[in-house]
């Protein structure tokens, strides 16, 4: 008897220990995970100027097509920027025009008649100095008049040689140069033109790519300053996972891995691609440190969703199982 009450003893001693050994070496490690949200990419659409906001054809949550009017900006400014610009170009045409066709006929038998004019006048001042200077030797005259003489007479010849390039240059027609130089103007004033009515169409704001609306920083009257962001946009595609990848599974994970994703409140789980991983520690957030991870350092990734995830909102806490 008592031995068998020493065997019950023994039994119930052992049992406990042994059903402990079995749960342990049952039990396997989880994989490690990272901790993130759930996000969209996103566009901003900035003020292409600084103007008065006249209209606002969305509403946050509202969901756009791509090339869907958003707002438009007050086009006064840019409108009377576009005609000045315009004009200028015109100007700048003509000019080249003028260039191209070269002197008038007129210009050059006025430049003919101004030739000749000339000629007549070095003509007769030779003449007149040839007589003077005779003259001068017989002592008739004082040499300074003979000295005047001879000047008119230099003077006279000298432009005859003045009209005569006046001629030619009517004659040989525009300069290659100023061609150039014409060319040139022409192209920056039309260029300048363009510019001006592109960015007066930016002031109607339409839609880069389908997507939803996420914010309106500014309301109808704003006057925004240039880049300021006047819509933003979530793109309309699969959603991401912003996670924080611990230090002690870096090394594990690389860009083009399959990973599995838990989104807080679902049950299912996705499939995503790490995208993006970042070579350097950031900062991590507090919820994305837990355990003995609160001491180590976290690096910020991308894990790319598979179109199954197209309706899950922005912001739903993730968890991503992460390789051993």
């Amino acid at each position: 008897m008592n031995d068998e009450r020493r065997m019950t003893r023994i039994t119930k001693m052992i049992l406990p220990v042994a059903m402990a050994g079995a749960m342990l070496g049952g039990c396997k490690q989880a994989p490690p995970q990272a901790l993130g949200s759930l996000e969209y990419d996103r566009v901003t659409v900035p003020a292409p100027v600084a103007e008065r906001i006249v209209a606002i054809n969305v509403r946050e949550g509202q969901h756009v097509d791509a090339g869907t009017v958003l707002m438009m900006l007050d086009r006064a400014r840019g409108e009377a920027q576009v005609e000045a610009a315009q004009a200028e170009a015109t100007r700048a045409r003509e000019a080249l025009a003028e260039l191209e066709t070269g002197p008038r006929r007129e210009a050059i038998a006025q430049a003919r008649a101004q030739l000749v004019a000339a000629q007549a006048q070095a003509s007769e001042a030779q003449t007149s100095y040839k007589r003077i200077a005779a003259l001068g030797q017989g002592k008739y005259i004082a040499a300074i008049d003979v000295d005047r003489a001879r000047a008119t007479a230099q003077t006279a010849t000298a432009q005859v040689q003045v009209a005569q390039q006046a001629l030619d240059t009517l004659l040989n027609g525009t300069r290659s140069e100023e061609l150039a130089q014409g060319r040139s103007a022409a192209a920056t004033a039309s260029a300048n033109a363009q510019f001006q009515q592109l960015t007066l169409d930016k002031s109607t704001l339409v839609a880069p790519r389908a997507g939803r609306i996420d914010s309106l920083p500014y309301k109808l009257g704003d006057q925004a300053p240039v880049g300021s962001p006047l819509v933003v946009m979530l793109a309309d595609n699969a959603p991401y996972a912003r996670i924080y990848v611990p230090e002690q599974s870096r090394a594990s994970v690389k860009v083009g891995d399959t990973l599995s994703v838990h989104v807080d409140g679902r049950d299912n789980e996705y499939k995503g691609r790490v995208r993006v991983i970042r070579n350097e520690a950031s900062f991590t957030p507090y919820f994305a440190l837990y355990g003995k991870d609160a001491a180590r350092l976290s690096y910020l990734a991308e894990v790319q969703l598979d179109s199954g995830a197209n309706n899950l909102p922005a912001g739903l806490p993730v968890r991503v199982s992460l390789p051993r």
